[in-house]
């Protein structure tokens, strides 16, 4: 069996038709057709059964397609590899927002000036839009703060985080060192959007806790819940790394949770059966290299009850 009819395969699967998929790949109707039955001969039973108009797969046609989409996907990746030799290689590089918010400009920088002639496409979004991505192979390999759910890829935690309780100078708990966790009950937080790593670390924790909180501000931009908490006398939870400038100026105070519930790490992610690159190596040697992280030099403290 080629990669020739396994892409057939693929393409009939999802357009349902076999004039649709033939229109697709710019071939005819009985060239498809004719390849379809061949890989059933092939393989000793129906892959398809027809519904009406529509094709749908059988059982072994479901468990063909998993299979062919890796085989497809890690020859195509083979292809640009060595046909890319001499040229500018793309790098399709997925980042959460927190990730893409304070780290993903000097992962990139430093990515591209190691491996010489690297064009790297960044795309920033949630955790659970990144994963998806990546089951599509939409992206090459991402730096994710959430939580991966499926088994098909790798995840490997390499950079330290930690989420920390922010409030701006209007707020009460501004000139205190230390809160309790129920004093949390009933205040007011600006909160990431759901599919939000840092939004589902933070709603674990309350719910563990027992604790009641107004959610007034909603947003997928962390610079927004940072003005918010700054003016609008608000809490958040987000990650130490987006507050640096902040600090620095006295514009926010966090708190660090006592019981360390809110460290986490930034893991890099990539598919199982992904062509692993040297951009992918690279990136990885590059992870390692800011790994690190310090807490600030005044900090309040969140007890627990």
């Amino acid at each position: 069996m080629t990669i020739r009819y396994l892409t057939i395969f693929l393409a009939v699967a999802e357009y349902g038709t076999m004039s649709a998929a033939a229109k697709h790949l710019y071939l005819s109707q009985p060239t498809v057709s004719q390849a379809i039955r061949e890989m059933e001969q092939h393989y000793h039973g129906l892959l398809f059964e027809r519904l009406g108009k529509k094709l749908y797969l059988t059982e072994r046609g479901k468990l063909l397609l998993s299979h062919a989409r890796d085989l497809v996907s890690q020859f195509e990746q083979l292809e640009e590899l060595m046909l890319s030799q001499g040229q500018n290689e793309r790098f399709q590089l997925g980042t959460t927002l927190t990730v893409g918010t304070c780290l993903a400009p000097t992962l990139i920088g430093e990515l591209e000036q190691s491996l010489t002639g690297l064009e790297v496409y960044s795309f920033v979004s949630n955790t659970h839009e990144i994963e998806e991505k990546l089951l599509k192979s939409e992206l090459d390999a991402a730096v994710v703060e959430g939580e991966i759910q499926s088994p098909d890829l790798v995840v490997i935690p390499i950079i330290e985080d930690c989420l920390v309780l922010g409030c701006g100078s209007r707020h009460p708990f501004f000139e205190k060192i230390q809160i309790s966790n129920s004093e949390l009950n009933g205040q007011c937080f600006a909160m990431r959007e759901q599919g939000s790593g840092t939004r589902q670390l933070f709603e674990d924790y309350v719910k563990r806790h027992h604790i009641s909180i107004k959610v007034t501000w909603e947003a997928n931009c962390p610079r927004t819940i940072i003005n918010a908490v700054i003016w609008n006398k608000v809490l958040s939870v987000m990650s130490l790394r987006l507050l640096t400038h902040e600090l620095a100026h006295e514009k926010i105070r966090v708190f660090y949770d006592e019981k360390q519930e809110w460290n986490r790490k930034f893991k890099l992610v990539y598919h199982k059966n992904k062509f692993l690159t040297p951009a992918i190596y690279e990136l990885e040697k590059i992870l390692y290299q800011h790994k690190e992280m310090k807490l600030p030099k005044e900090y309040g403290i969140l007890a627990h009850e």
